[in-house]
């Protein structure tokens, strides 16, 4: 076996070999080899190398994917002369090295039996190779200047996270199948819940919908219409009474406005006075209350930091992830205050640059495994009446991104006002439902003076977990 800095064929000696990356020659061509044999070779060769890509010369990569054709015909067996005739009439023959190519291959290894060891070897290469490819491009784009530290940080930790994952992925496909996760599937019906899935404080929003990992919720109202109330109440819920770390990245509020409204609305203590710092002795006496336990909320994070762009909270995110506590919710209000990343050029229309946000923030929810709730601002047309998942201001792509949106709707008075027969109240309207039912509308008792929402159903929680003033 040769070394893994072996010379490269003759078309890549020009290449000083101290600047090569790390492959195998004579490694892929015992896969290639193995795979012509017999076709235990094919198959131990693809569950470890799928598609082909660790290969590190192409042509290795053109036979290989010449004989999983070949193998996936009826009726056809993969050799050197049915491989060969494959190549021809595809015309790569020549480019591959030939007839004689193919039998060099089968002639480096005695046995189809050894072909996975020899695609580890390849595969294990391959990732060598991958982090020298992205330690590269993170110090090209770091020399160039042309991006934000927080992109190329991002982008590398992404790279990482997606190779990571391609490991885990090869060493797990025996737990792809539908046999391997029935039982736990049934378990989770015997249980008559969903473990990953998260409630929110209102009963009659939990009988249509459930926030779960991987999933992508856009909350939209208009100005002033309890958004932000609805989000800090949900971020307030899963951390304080299910006890699951939670992200709370605000472009609106400072960490003291944000503590304020949790203090209020956990306190029932009138939000003015906290403001102000005006507070009397029964406000003292409701804040004691719930002090103790917000004192050891050091898992609901914060985020009131400048400019927030999507790498930023996606940096976040990670940074809880390492510490151990990776959160069980994130929420971010408002969408449309996340500063952009630049685009080259500088002519992203803002419809364009808020479907990459909106995009983004579907891509944490993903990478992370874990719902994300983006607050969103309607557009100006909506003013006057009901809204609708069209509304949202700047881009339609947050539509398509959504798995469930949630739309707040309160009938204010010509002068804003909170007068008239539905005062006190907001409609909130399933617009999007992509697991369950949509079109509900649930009426919520709106508290602004104590920073909630309340619902008109008895609450989700027993009074012996509820703080204070805060049932």
């Amino acid at each position: 076996m040769t070394d893994l800095f072996d010379e490269p064929p003759a078309d890549d000696l020009d290449s000083p070999a101290a600047f090569e990356p790390p492959r195998n020659l004579e490694a892929e061509q015992a896969v290639l080899g193995g795979m012509l044999l017999a076709p235990l070779g094919v198959n131990d060769a693809e569950s470890v190398l799928g598609q082909g890509t660790a290969f590190y010369w192409p042509k290795h990569e053109t036979i290989y994917r010449a004989v999983l054709d070949l193998h996936g015909k009826p009726g056809s067996r993969p050799d050197p002369i049915t491989v060969a005739d494959h190549l021809k009439r595809s015309g790569d023959l020549d480019k591959v090295g030939g007839r004689n190519y193919l039998h060099h291959c089968v002639q480096t290894i005695p046995t189809a039996a050894n072909t996975a060891w020899y695609a580890d070897i390849v595969q294990r290469l391959y990732r060598l190779r991958r982090l020298l490819e992205i330690g590269t491009e993170m110090a090209s784009a770091a020399r160039l200047a042309e991006a934000e530290p927080e992109a190329i940080l991002d982008k590398a930790s992404a790279d990482l996270q997606s190779l990571l994952a391609e490991a885990a992925g090869a060493s797990t496909e025996e737990g792809l199948s539908v046999a391997a996760n029935w039982p736990a599937f049934v378990d989770e019906l015997n249980a008559g819940h969903d473990p990953d899935a998260l409630d929110s404080p209102w009963k009659d929003l939990n009988e249509v919908v459930q926030f779960k990992p991987k999933e992508l919720t856009v909350v939209g109202a208009a100005t002033g219409g309890g958004k932000s109330l609805l989000g800090m109440n949900l971020a307030a819920h899963i951390a304080l009474r299910r006890s699951k770390p939670v992200l709370f990245a605000s472009m609106e509020m400072t960490s003291k406005e944000l503590i304020a409204r949790l203090t209020a609305a956990e306190a029932g203590v009138k939000l003015d006075h906290l403001i102000r710092r005006r507070l009397t002795d029964d406000d003292w006496a409701r804040i004691a209350k719930v002090s103790g336990r917000l004192q050891k909320a050091d898992q609901f994070i914060l985020d009131d930091t400048a400019a927030l762009t999507v790498p930023k909270i996606r940096a976040r995110v990670r940074w809880m992830v390492s510490q151990g506590t990776p959160p069980g919710l994130v929420v971010v209000d408002y969408m449309q205050l996340i500063t952009p990343e630049s685009s080259k050029g500088g002519d992203a229309s803002r419809a364009q640059e808020v479907a990459k946000i909106s995009r983004g923030l579907k891509l944490i929810a993903d990478e992370f495994t874990v719902p994300v709730i983006a607050l969103a601002q309607f557009n100006r047309s909506s003013v006057g009446r009901k809204p609708l998942v069209t509304d949202f201001k700047d881009s339609s792509q947050i539509e398509q991104d959504a798995s469930v949106i949630l739309l707040l709707h309160r009938e204010l008075a010509p002068d804003g006002s909170d007068t008239g027969p539905t005062a006190g109240t907001v409609d909130l309207i399933i617009g999007k439902n992509r697991n369950g039912q949509q079109g509900r509308e649930i009426t919520l008792n709106f508290q602004g003076e104590f920073g909630r929402l309340r619902s008109v159903a008895p609450p989700t929680w027993t009074p012996t977990n509820a703080l204070g003033g805060a049932a």
